[in-house]
């Protein structure tokens, strides 16, 4: 178990009978009522002191609606520290509208606008999406990355040319630990972890293995991989809650990922389970 209480920097809270989340009906494993009642069910004896809310692809016109409802959650749960909401970034200067609502948000400290679903990832390099992103820095906010391993090299372009915005990877780049494929995305990884305005997040890499029969030695690389690439002042560790369900129970995530961090010191513990989340989603 981690030493003392961690911040999760992955959550997916919802509630769909307030937000509608169509692509649900294909998932019904996750297609209910989820919020902090059924996360305390779920993690257990894990000590969690912390959490960020992550964005869960609401439908088109609802990422607002999303926002302010977790926001309302938040005034009554003081363990929602932080909000990374959708906005179109690939917009261009009309995100502008979106960003500023969002803003007007305290907890709002990042935007995400999923990637990992485009079948042609040099959108993110047109123009209009790169103008988007770098706008957020004006706002103060973040770019949490939701990519697939084969979209590394255009990601790492889009860092490039938005020096002024900060980046978070989540999922580690979505490695295909089903098909033990290393290469790639070990090389990338190093590649992106050059750059200084990126940080990482351990978060759902179990449900890209094989959801039944993945074994902790199948994952345990690609763990290494990303503490050697980030270390632990750029690493966070993230469940990826509800998602993560479809591969691995909360606390056994927890145990996988602990394992191979049981040698580090107690400093590089509280930088991954906790310091580094702090900094990277401005923590109070």
């Amino acid at each position: 178990m981690p030493r003392g209480p961690i911040i999760d920097s992955h959550v997916h809270l919802y509630d769909t009978q307030s937000v509608p989340y169509g692509w649900m009906a294909h998932v019904p494993a996750l297609n209910h009522r989820s919020l902090m009642a059924e996360f305390d069910a779920a993690r257990g004896d894990v000590s969690v002191e912390g959490l960020v809310f992550v964005e869960v692809d609401a439908d088109p016109g609802h990422h607002l609606t999303e926002a302010r409802f977790i926001a309302a959650l938040a005034q009554n749960e003081p363990r929602i520290q932080a909000i990374v909401a959708h906005a179109p970034v690939h917009n261009g200067a009309d995100v502008a509208r979106d960003l500023e609502a969002l803003a007007a948000l305290p907890l709002v400290k990042s935007i995400r606008r999923l990637i990992q679903q485009e079948a042609d990832p040099s959108v993110i390099l047109s123009s209009p999406f790169v103008d988007g992103v770098r706008l957020l820095s004006r706002y103060g906010l973040s770019f949490d990355l939701c990519i697939k391993h084969w979209q590394l090299t255009y990601a790492i372009e889009l860092i490039r040319r938005c020096p002024n915005v900060s980046f978070i990877l989540d999922h580690c780049a979505k490695p295909d630990i089903r098909n033990g494929l290393f290469e790639p995305w070990a090389s990338q990884m190093k590649d992106l972890a050059r750059l200084p305005n990126v940080v990482c997040k351990l978060s759902g890499v179990v449900t890209e293995a094989d959801h039944t029969h993945w074994t902790p030695a199948e994952v345990a690389p690609y763990i290494d991989h990303a503490v050697n690439m980030f270390g632990f002042d750029r690493l966070m560790f993230g469940s990826d809650w509800t998602v993560c369900t479809l591969a691995v129970p909360y606390r056994k995530w927890v145990d996988v990922v602990d394992a191979p961090l049981a040698s580090a010191s107690d400093d590089e513990q509280d930088q991954f389970w906790r310091g580094t989340a702090r900094r990277a989603y401005r923590l109070s």
